[in-house]
């Protein structure tokens, strides 16, 4: 005779906190990745020259714009 193990009430709760707890997670790491992004980009920008923005087309009062739209698609 097989045993069948029905989900108590507990056993819900119990999964609903994990999976609660799973997404929280990941969130936070999709966050951690965004902002890994915008740090760098926003460092690699500062440390060029005038000279080299310029090259690119890229005024320096923009850099914080740039590094927040690569990072966060605003």
């Amino acid at each position: 005779m097989a045993i069948i193990r029905s989900n108590s009430g507990l056993d819900v709760v119990f999964e609903a906190g994990r999976t609660f707890f799973h997404q929280k997670i990941d969130q936070m790491r999709k966050a951690q990745a965004k902002r890994s992004v915008y740090r760098t980009t926003y460092h690699e920008l500062s440390g060029l020259t005038d000279r080299d923005l310029r090259d690119l087309g890229i005024p320096r009062s923009n850099i914080k714009r740039l590094a927040l739209e690569a990072a966060y698609g605003c």
